[in-house]
């Protein structure tokens, strides 16, 4: 891969897909094109596939630095999982394509404990060196505040 497709600040930033954040959330943490590796998901929750993206990060991209970045008034902390599969039946979907739903769906009750779990889950994965640096972020939805959580 050519150097430009490694990011400059050498982070990884794993965030969740709300459009709110759309460029919001890089103004706010001082990010420019190219700086950083960013993953998005609902809920910004640690799958297998986030952690498949940061071994290539960490391997093939040079990355040192993963920032697991929450958000106030996520909708997935309060997303009713059961009203979701309702829907699903609705529309002709079978929910039942996975033996547990509900941690499939990544359902969580607190952003801020979302995060937490984030950022042990990462650092504790037989995957990722113990070199690499992993923190966790809230920013406030309105005000672009940043806290530092761990």
């Amino acid at each position: 891969m050519g150097a430009e497709a490694k990011p400059k600040k050498k982070l990884a930033v794993i965030t969740c897909m709300d459009t709110r954040l759309v460029n919001f959330l890089p103004e706010k943490m001082g990010l420019e094109r190219g700086d950083a590796k960013v993953i998005k998901n609902a809920g910004n929750i640690i799958t297998d596939d986030v952690l498949r993206s940061l071994v290539v990060a960490i391997y093939c991209l040079d990355v040192e630095k993963i920032a697991i970045v929450g958000h106030t008034d996520c909708g997935m902390a309060g997303a009713d999982i059961e009203e979701i599969r309702k829907e699903m039946i609705k529309r002709g979907v079978n929910p039942y394509f996975t033996p547990d739903f509900e941690a499939w769906m990544g359902k969580m009750d607190n952003e801020e404990e979302n995060v937490l779990k984030g950022v042990e889950l990462i650092k504790n994965h037989p995957a990722i060196p113990k070199d690499v640096e992993v923190e966790g972020l809230m920013i406030d939805i309105n005000t672009g505040e940043i806290k530092k959580l761990i």
